[in-house]
């Protein structure tokens, strides 16, 4: 069958019918199939917002080239008497997992935290008690912490097409919308990604693939560098190969990996806080409209480079979203942002971060366990018993006000309280300096943007240590063991993750080929 290519202009609530009759005029006859290759949202300009589509159209009747189809990314299976240990199971641990298991090793996932339905239910008695649990929070149990956010699948990753289109089709099986193929911005939801994550793991099972939950690394046994078994407090676990997918939260599992000799180096990172607003706002402040019918929720993506100030951007936008207390130990507080597929909700939240060298911030060379140990300390000084945030109006903070203020319960989404702070004092001062001036120019480029909320830490943008990995992506000085995923500190998103895990997968194929 014949194919040609199209980009059309369509309003932001064109239907199906609409699309045909254009694509119809275009190759004047109506003998066609079709497939959406990109779909992206043109608001540059408010009075004439509309989407732009590439379209591959499919028809004998078309003049030109055949389609071929693309070959799949393909699994090569064979029966190996190989055991892998996965620790982890967010998107690396899970990708990584469901890759060797249907290439025939037998796989055993060890995950720290409890599986998705019991993980929610805890999660919502600690929002509504201030008690934390430490097995079922935002940051551990099934689906790693991305299953409590807004999903995003965008990645900067280059030469990962294969590997990408892999994860989408493993994806719409477990329940994705296929949307999430072209759309520029795919996005998944916290709603959706309860049941995806959930039945990645069914197809795990169903291929022979184990996992454990609840069960933390307490323990490695590491001979001659090669890491012959994990052990939990009850049981221990051979291992031929060893991934480590723990996260970037997972601070006992790094210091247990350094322990054994595991090198680490010190990366650039984010610190900084949440900023929310009423989601008209920035629908008005990008639209020119309170909404859009077509359209779930404007977005906005800012960066500030004042010279003499750290780079200052915003990250993790989530629309019609929430913000959560994400902390993974009970002596430190900080917050993340999720929302819902349709993203609906009243109030948009994103980071506010500055890009941090922590050698440079504290003017001496620091240590990989030292960066894990001063991120810490920082997330334990906004730590109270009951989790409350502290916070601020966004002029208050610019202001360095005397006078401070919080919103009502209904005028924000974070669920326990907040509590009104200096905020600026709870960092240190070239961080507070650069928010101060970030949020001086996004209230230049944003209107309304000052008339927002800042609140809590957020310092969960990114690892603030990386392993060291050979070419072949193995930890140095290690024939068997991998680390990936954010906590690696090599991938950022759910995306790169995945990606990340089954690079490791397809390097162990190889070895054991």
């Amino acid at each position: 069958m014949n194919y040609k290519d199209l980009s059309l202009k369509l309003s932001p609530d064109y239907s199906e019918y609409e699309l045909r009759n254009i694509i119809e005029k275009e190759i004047n006859f109506n003998d066609f199939s079709y497939e959406i290759l990109k779909k992206s949202l043109d608001a540059r300009q408010k009075g004439n917002i509309y989407w732009l589509l590439n379209i591959r159209v499919f028809s004998n009747k078309l003049k030109g080239d055949s389609f071929i189809p693309v070959k799949e990314f393909s699994v090569p299976y064979k029966k190996r008497k190989e055991r892998v240990v996965v620790i982890g199971s967010g998107p690396a641990g899970m990708f990584s997992s469901l890759f060797l298991q249907k290439a025939g090793f037998a796989v055993t996932i060890l995950e720290r935290g409890a599986e998705v339905d019991s993980r929610g239910a805890r999660i919502s008695k600690f929002e509504q008690t201030g008690i934390f649990d430490s097995s079922a929070n935002y940051a551990f149990g099934e689906g790693g912490a991305g299953t409590f956010s807004d999903g995003k699948l965008t990645s900067r990753s280059k030469r990962i097409s294969r590997e990408r289109a892999f994860i989408m089709d493993a994806y719409i099986r477990a329940g994705a919308p296929a949307e999430i193929k072209y759309l520029a911005h795919p996005h998944l939801g916290s709603d959706n990604l309860k049941v995806i994550v959930k039945n990645l793991r069914n197809e795990f099972l169903k291929d022979g693939g184990k996992i454990e939950f609840e069960h933390l690394a307490a323990d490695l046994n590491i001979t001659n560098s090669k890491a012959k078994s994990v052990k939990t407090v009850d049981k221990e676990y051979p291992s031929d190969y060893l991934i480590v997918a723990s996260g970037h939260s997972a601070y006992e599992t790094y210091r247990l990996l350094m322990r054994h000799g595991v090198k680490f180096r010190v990366k650039n990172y984010a610190l900084g806080a949440r900023v929310e607003h009423r989601q008209e706002l920035i629908n008005n402040a990008q639209w020119g409209v309170s909404s859009l019918d077509g359209v779930k929720a404007a977005e906005y993506r800012l960066t500030s480079n004042i010279e003499g100030l750290l780079p200052v951007y915003t990250f993790c936008m989530c629309p019609g979203g929430t913000i959560v207390p994400a902390t993974a130990y009970k002596d430190t507080n900080i917050v993340n942002g999720m929302s819902n597929y349709a993203r609906n909700g009243k109030f948009a939240n994103s980071a506010l971060v500055a890009s941090v060298n922590l050698s440079n911030l504290l003017t001496r060379e620091v240590t990989a366990e030292e960066a894990l140990t001063w991120t810490h300390s920082l997330e334990r000084k906004f730590y109270n018993e009951k989790y409350s945030a502290p916070a601020c109006s966004i002029k208050e903070f610019i202001a360095r006000s005397d006078s401070l203020s919080v919103p009502s319960s209904l005028d924000k989404s974070y669920p326990l309280d907040l509590n009104p702070a200096p905020l600026w004092d709870l960092f240190p001062e070239n961080i507070s300096n650069s928010l101060i001036g970030g949020l001086k120019e996004f209230s230049r480029k944003l209107k309304g943007f000052d008339e927002g909320t800042i609140m809590g830490l957020e310092s969960k943008t990114s690892a603030p240590i990386q392993v060291m990995r050979d070419p072949d992506g193995l930890c140095h000085g290690f024939p068997n063991l991998y680390m990936v995923g954010e906590g690696s500190g090599y991938a950022g998103g759910i995306i790169s993750s995945a990606v990340d895990g089954i690079k490791a997968a397809l390097e162990i194929i190889e070895r054991c080929f």
